[in-house]
């Protein structure tokens, strides 16, 4: 019996499934910081968003903090699987292009918020906002209104690690900004009332809100959140005379992407209004342009004065900042 046409057309069939097959969706990774891509954060409305633009397979990473965002890829190297990184904030700018992988975003900066004044080819800014000590009004009368103040005190006080944290770097570029030279000795008079230094912000952030300090370092932005999302007004920021420390939280993609179209489509994307209305609601951050509709409390958070460094500037004197901070304030 002669079975080669009925053969024939199996063959012809198979052919035919695999060309009527959908092709796999093509995949885009992004490194970011765990609170980013938890359930209350701004990830998972993003993937959502983004994938019905791009018919892709958004793949976010979580790492602890920006910091972590830059030590992994200094391990990884060209082997990144990464294809856009995000949650480097202006302070690792520099250290980050020095990577040497860092391609230009070609968005155009024009529909950028003026305060900004953003003009770097490389980094796009996503949001922004100012590093600020956060108390309990409820239990907390009198704040201190001032940095020195506040390491004066006895008030027991959590922050974050410089090492592996953004909001703890932002710590150190404050300290720094407001005592110079005398530093060291400010970080020993701060060691004296310290709860605990935390690798990342989510440990800190639980510890004050299970009652474990007076002060958390967080930011300007973070009791909008409280009101927003649980009807309390009782925490507030400290506005701090001296002035606070601001953070631009920036992505990026990389050179070795093997995605460069998919991953230039993704930061303009989270430029978009549509990004923009979601990024202050769940990462609770300012938006980067002006055409955004916030809750009203966002109306009533402080408004401090800018002070720091370049990130030219930070990445000079990262180090030994960071050296000078083990050496007065860890105790090993």
């Amino acid at each position: 019996m002669n079975n080669a046409p009925a053969l024939l057309n199996l063959a012809v069939l198979s052919l035919f499934a695999v060309l009527a097959a959908p092709l796999p969706a093509a995949e885009l990774t992004v490194y970011t910081y765990d609170s980013f891509v938890s359930e209350w954060g701004p990830g998972p409305q993003l993937e959502k968003a983004f994938e019905t633009q791009c018919a892709c397979d958004l793949r976010f990473v979580g790492v602890e903090d920006g910091v972590s965002i830059l030590n992994r890829l200094r391990i990884e190297g060209e082997q990144t699987r990464a294809d856009v990184i995000l949650g480097i904030d202006d302070g690792l700018l520099v250290e980050t292009r020095a990577t040497g992988l860092i391609a230009a975003h070609e968005v155009p900066l024009d529909g950028l918020s003026k305060t900004l004044d953003w003009q770097d080819a490389d980094f796009l800014p996503v949001d922004y906002g100012y590093f600020a000590f956060v108390y309990d009004s409820s239990r907390i009368k009198a704040p201190v209104t001032s940095l020195k103040a506040l390491v004066a005190s006895d008030a027991k006080v959590i922050y974050e690690d410089p090492r592996t944290s953004t909001p703890g770097q932002g710590l150190m570029l404050w300290m720094k900004a407001v005592y110079g030279d005398q530093a060291t000795a400010a970080w020993k008079q701060l060691a004296q009332h310290t709860v605990t230094v935390t690798k990342g912000w989510w440990e800190a952030y639980s510890m004050f809100l299970e009652g474990g300090a007076d002060y958390v370092l967080s930011y300007s932005t973070s009791p909008a959140y409280h009101v927003v999302t649980e009807s309390k007004d009782q925490y507030r920021a400290a506005l701090f005379s001296e002035g606070h420390v601001a953070q631009v939280e920036l992505a990026a993609r990389l050179k070795t992407s093997q995605q460069p179209a998919l991953a230039q489509q993704f930061l303009a994307f989270l430029v978009s209004p549509e990004a923009q209305a979601v990024i202050p609601v769940t990462n609770w951050m300012l938006p980067v342009i002006d055409a955004v509709t916030l809750p009203p409390v966002f109306s009533q958070l402080i408004e401090p004065a800018r002070i720091g460094f370049t990130p030219e500037a930070v990445a000079g004197s990262r180090q030994d900042w960071i050296a000078e901070w083990r050496s007065a304030a860890v105790k090993d």
